[in-house]
């Protein structure tokens, strides 16, 4: 897989975790503890994402 479609498929998922962040505000019985986990992963993802894009600027 190339660095590109990494990338592409990671920046999936965290629009995939955004989207499920929005749907769970959406309910009356929100879970605190499983949206603050969905934030942590969209945050790692974001995180990695960035961390790619810049390894591969650099080489």
């Amino acid at each position: 897989m190339s660095l590109e479609a990494h990338i592409a498929e990671l920046e999936a998922k965290r629009q995939a975790l955004k989207d499920e962040i929005e749907k769970e505000f959406g309910h009356l019985s929100a879970d605190d503890l499983h949206i603050a986990e969905l934030k942590r992963q969209k945050l790692w993802l974001k995180d990695e994402i960035a961390r790619l894009q810049a390894e591969s600027s650099a080489a």
